[in-house]
C-alpha cells in the first residue's frame, strides 16, 4: 500500500469488473493512518485517467469506485467478518457463520474480502497470464510469498520469495547468523526453532501470512511469549468464553512462571487450555491465540524449565504475601492480621 497502491487498486477493479460490483473498499487499519492522503490521492488520479468511477475506460456497462475506510487498529478486524461488522459502523465483533460473505456480506450484500496482496497478484495475472504466474513455486503452491522480516537480522524489510524456500535461505538472506528461533505469521502464527529451519515455506508445508520476526540467542523466548500472551488479552472482542477467560487464563500461567513461581502442573495446565481454546473459541483470533505458548513449549521447553521453582502445585497468587505491605503500613503484628498460625509463626521475631 506505500509502494504499490496503484497495482492493488488494480486488482479491486479487476475483481469488480469480473463479479459485477461496483464498489469497493479498502480497510485501513487505524497504525496506518499516515498512508491516507497518498491513497487518496493514488485513487483521484485514477479517476482523472477514467480507471475508477462511471463507465470506466468509456465502457457504459463497467462503474466501479473505490473508497477508503479508516478502521481502529483492533487486531481482530483482519477476521473477515469482524471487519466487514466494523465496515458498517458496528463493534469488530466475528460473525456467527453460515451465511458467509459470499452471499450475506457488507449490507447482508455478497462481498469479496482479499488481503492486499492477493488483489496485487491478481492485477498482475490480469496482464501476465495464469501460467506466468504458476511458473514460480512449488506443485501446490504456485506463485511468490511477500515477507516482512525483521527482529534480530542485519537487513530487516520486505522480500519476495518463490513458494518452496527454505526458512534457512530467507534467514541467510536477511542476514540472521545467530538465529535460536523465528516467529511466523505474526503472534496468531507458529513458532519454530533452528532444528526446523530447513522446512519450506509453502502451503504443503509451512504456510504463513508473511511476517517472520527473528529471535537470536540473546533473547529469551519467554520474554516473547509472555508479550504475546498479554497481546492477545488485550486484542480479545470478548464475544466468547472460551478466548475471553482463556487468554487472562493463559497469561497468568504465563506470568506465574515468567516470575519463577510456576510448576510442571502449570504448564500442563497451559497445554489443556490451550486446546480448549483451539477448539471451542468462535474465530480464528481465539482458536489460534494459544499458539505461541503451545509452540513454545514444545520447541523450546528449556524457557519454562529453568524458571520452575518446584514440581509441586504453588498457588498463583499469595495473600499473605500481598498483606505484608498493609501490616507494615498500620503496624499490625496481632493474629487478626494474619491468615493462619503458620503464617503468623513465620512472620513473628
Amino acid at each position: 500500500m506505500q509502494d504499490f497502491a496503484d497495482l492493488v487498486f488494480e486488482g479491486m477493479t479487476v475483481c469488480g469488473r469480473v463479479i459485477g460490483a461496483r464498489q469497493g473498499f479498502v480497510y485501513l487499519r487505524g497504525e496506518y493512518r499516515y498512508l491516507v492522503d497518498a491513497l487518496k490521492a493514488t485513487l483521484q488520479s485514477r479517476r482523472e485517467a477514467g480507471l475508477l468511477g462511471e463507465a470506466i475506460l468509456g465502457d457504459p456497462s463497467f462503474s466501479f469506485d473505490i473508497d477508503l475506510h479508516i478502521g481502529a487498529g483492533a487486531y481482530v478486524c483482519g477476521e473477515e467478518s469482524a471487519l466487514i461488522e466494523s465496515l458498517e459502523g458496528k463493534h469488530g465483533v466475528p460473525r456467527i457463520r453460515p451465511p458467509f460473505p459470499t452471499t450475506h456480506g457488507y449490507l447482508n450484500k455478497p462481498t469479496v474480502v482479499n488481503n492486499v496482496e492477493t488483489f496485487a497478484s491478481a492485477a498482475k495475472i490480469a496482464v501476465q497470464g495464469g501460467e506466468w504466474f504458476a511458473s514460480r513455486g512449488t506443485a501446490e503452491s504456485k506463485g511468490t510469498k511477500l515477507l516482512s522480516l525483521s527482529g534480530d537480522c542485519e537487513r530487516p524489510g520486505i522480500y519476495e520469495y518463490p513458494f518452496g524456500v527454505t526458512v534457512r535461505q530467507v534467514l541467510e538472506d536477511c542476514g540472521a547468523r545467530d538465529a535460536q528461533g523465528i516467529q511466523m505469521a505474526g503472534p496468531a502464527g507458529h513458532m519454530i526453532s533452528a532444528k526446523l529451519f530447513d522446512r519450506r515455506i509453502c502451503f504443503e508445508d509451512l504456510a504463513t501470512g508473511g511476517s517472520f520476526m527473528v529471535f537470536d540467542h540473546r533473547r529469551d523466548i519467554l520474554d516473547g511469549i509472555r508479550n504475546f500472551a498479554h497481546f492477545f488479552v488485550h486484542e480479545s472482542c470478548g464475544f466468547c468464553t472460551p478466548c475471553r477467560v482463556g487468554t487472562s487464563l493463559l497469561r497468568d500461567l504465563v506470568d506465574k512462571v515468567h516470575t519463577g513461581h510456576g510448576t510442571r502442573a502449570d504448564l500442563e495446565e497451559m497445554r489443556k487450555l490451550g486446546q480448549i481454546m483451539r477448539v471451542g473459541s468462535h474465530c480464528g483470533l481465539g482458536q489460534t491465540a494459544p499458539n505461541p505458548v503451545l509452540d513454545s513449549l514444545d520447541q523450546f521447553p528449556e524457557a519454562y524449565e529453568r524458571r520452575l521453582r518446584s514440581t509441586a502445585f504453588e498457588p498463583a497468587f499469595d495473600m499473605n504475601a500481598a498483606l505484608e505491605q498493609a501490616r507494615w503500613l498500620t503496624g499490625r503484628t496481632d493474629p487478626a492480621a494474619y491468615l493462619d498460625e503458620e503464617a503468623l509463626v513465620g512472620a513473628m521475631p
